[in-house]
This record gives structure tokens, C-alpha cells and sequence, in this order.
């Protein structure tokens, strides 16, 4: 995806588009859905593919520029951004972002139908501590469905490393600027001096509080065959035989990349890990796999497992040995639900 366009251009010129598109699109979208809807999907065959798809673009828009106003009213609440550093400010974001998934996901369980299960140990407490969370990527929206889960059930802020291309989407943009969350430009387009991915987690680890969870994922992407071969010879190329062996025998999920991880535990040392993993929604990867799919009629399932600092390894060689055994536990638990992908 092409690189973002500075900060002044997305906040005056972006962002005022996405409102103004929103209101357009109030009064007209169910009209042009039954319409447009109904003829293509009388040409192109399936469930209403159309007509879902056309309502939930429509929807991601209004959805984007309601949380674009609400984020500017608590912005002039704040003295247009002199009291921006006082916690009710950050707390009234967390509070808008807990709002916003949860009206997202209520559209998201009617129109594709998807339901989300999370299938955990009862009685597990989170320490009073920072919290990583490492998770598997897989399919679209995963990272969204996975903050929402931890807002809703473990009440913590996010605190996410992304990639900045996704400074497009206006919302994402500004709710996470003002978060504990960073974007972090590609080493093809980093200017010289400019902080790289490692040096942005453990800077924003080091920074968490109790309260908060910094939201990894290590594979880096959606598993694909061409990434995992790719995986796998640079583990080789490292001299990593063992480490390679064990990522060709984990089908459901890529060798994890560990510089992430443990720049987040140098950082925050005495923080509790929680590493995720969730299935149903691998086998969309490309833009033909989710049409094919629509209405996804699936249930996701999320599962994890919680570990307390003191049983995390404190040197990088060993930290690199647990996070793939952890995996290995992720990919077993995949294969329970699902087959190999």
C-alpha cells in the first residue's frame, strides 16, 4: 500500500472527506443498496453478497466519521489539546474505543453473521502488572476483533505497533495517536535516524502501566506458503536449524518473528505475557476468498494462555526458544479446531 501522507494532510484534508462522504452517504445508502444490491446480486450469484457488502462499506464509512467527531468534540473538551495529557483525556479514549468496537461488532455479527467465542481457562486473573499480548494474524480484522476481546474483558487500554500505512483509515489515525501506540514506517522507506519497529516497542513497553497491554503480533502477517518458506530459509541462513525444523513442522502458523517480543520485555521486564490464538477466519487471505465467503456464517474462536513474568526467559537466545514452543502450543491448538491451512 502506498505510504500515508503527512500528518497535516490526513488531519485537513482526509479526515474532513470521510465526514463530508459519511453525510452523503446517510440518506442515499439504503436506496442505493436495495438497488444496486438487488441487480448485481440477480447477476452475480450467493446470498445477498452485494447488498451485504455495499451496507457494510457504507457503514465502515458513517462508523469512521462518527468516531472522527466524537474524537473532535473531546478534543475541544481538552482546550483544543492543553489539557490532552491529563488521564480523563486517554481514559475518555479508551471509553470511545470500547463504544466504537462494540457498535462495530453488532453490525458485523448481523449483516456477515460472524460470531466470536472465546474458549479460556475459568477463574484465570490477570496480574496487576503490564501486560504483552502476543497473538497469531490470520485473516481480516483480526487484530480489531482481539482488541476489542481485551477492552471488553480484561478492561485494558491497547497499546498497538503498526504498520503506518494504516494511518489511511482517519479513526485508526487519530485514536491511536492519542493512545500509547505508534506506526512504524517500512526499512525500504525510513528516513535515516528515524526509530525502527524494534526501538518503537520497547520504548512504548517502557512506558506501560498496569493498566494497559501492548498488543504483538510476531508473524507479521497472514500465513501464506510463500512467507513461510521465506520464514523458515532465514531461520536457516541464521543458523537457526533447530528453530527451522520446528517452523516446517507447525502447519497452522509461521515461525514467529522474536526481535518484537523481546525489545517489548526489555522494556517492561516484570510484565505478564498472554499469547493468543484464534481460528476461523485463515482461509480468507485474498479479496476472491471473502467474497466467496459473504455471508461468513462462522463462528471465531480465541483462545489463550496466561504466563507471569517469572516464567519468561530473561536472555534474547531463550526468549526466541519459548515464544516458538509457545507457538508449537498455538499450532496444536489450531489443528484441534480446524484443518491444516
Amino acid at each position: 500500500m502506498m505510504a500515508p501522507p503527512p500528518r497535516w494532510v490526513r488531519r485537513l484534508v482526509v479526515a474532513p472527506l470521510v465526514v463530508v462522504l459519511a453525510l452523503v452517504m446517510v440518506p442515499t445508502t439504503l436506496m442505493l443498496a436495495l438497488v444496486v444490491g438487488a441487480a448485481l446480486t440477480w447477476v452475480l450469484p450467493g446470498r445477498l453478497r452485494t447488498l451485504r457488502l455495499l451496507w457494510m462499506i457504507a457503514f465502515y464509512v458513517v462508523w469512521d466519521a462518527l468516531a472522527l467527531l466524537a474524537m473532535l468534540g473531546l478534543w475541544i473538551a481538552s482546550g483544543c489539546g492543553l489539557l490532552a495529557g491529563r488521564p480523563w483525556y486517554r481514559r475518555a479514549h479508551v471509553r470511545l474505543a470500547r463504544g466504537m468496537l462494540a457498535l462495530f461488532f453488532w453490525q458485523v455479527r448481523w449483516t456477515l453473521r460472524l460470531r466470536i467465542v472465546v474458549d479460556a481457562a475459568p477463574g484465570v486473573e490477570i496480574p496487576d502488572a503490564p501486560l504483552v499480548v502476543v497473538s497469531r494474524h490470520a485473516g481480516p480484522g483480526d487484530s480489531f476483533i482481539l482488541i476489542d476481546r481485551l477492552l471488553g474483558l480484561t478492561g485494558r487500554a491497547p497499546a498497538v505497533v503498526l504498520k503506518d500505512t494504516l494511518q489511511w483509515d482517519p479513526a485508526i489515525d487519530v485514536l491511536l495517536h492519542r493512545l500509547p501506540s505508534a506506526f512504524v514506517t517500512p526499512s525500504s522507506r525510513r528516513r535515516e535516524g528515524q526509530a525502527g519497529a524494534r526501538e518503537t516497542v520497547e520504548r512504548i513497553a517502557a512506558g506501560l502501566t498496569s493498566d494497559e497491554a501492548l498488543v504483538l503480533f510476531p508473524e507479521g502477517g497472514n500465513i501464506t506458503a510463500r512467507r513461510r518458506t521465506g520464514r523458515i530459509a532465514a531461520l536457516r541462513e541464521r543458523g537457526h536449524e533447530e528453530l527451522a525444523r520446528q517452523a516446517e513442522a507447525m502447519g497452522n502458523v509461521m515461525a514467529p518473528h522474536a526481535g518484537g517480543f523481546q525489545a517489548a520485555l526489555d522494556g517492561a521486564p516484570d510484565a505478564a505475557v498472554l499469547v493468543v490464538a484464534h481460528t476461523g477466519l485463515e482461509r480468507l487471505v485474498t479479496v476472491g476468498d471473502i467474497w466467496r465467503e459473504l455471508p461468513m456464517d462462522k463462528s471465531i474462536v480465541l483462545g489463550g494462555w496466561l504466563h507471569p513474568a517469572s516464567g519468561v526467559p530473561r536472555d534474547d537466545v531463550a526468549r526466541e526458544a519459548w515464544l516458538f514452543e509457545q507457538w508449537r502450543v498455538v499450532d496444536a491448538w489450531i489443528g484441534e479446531r480446524t484443518p491444516t491451512v
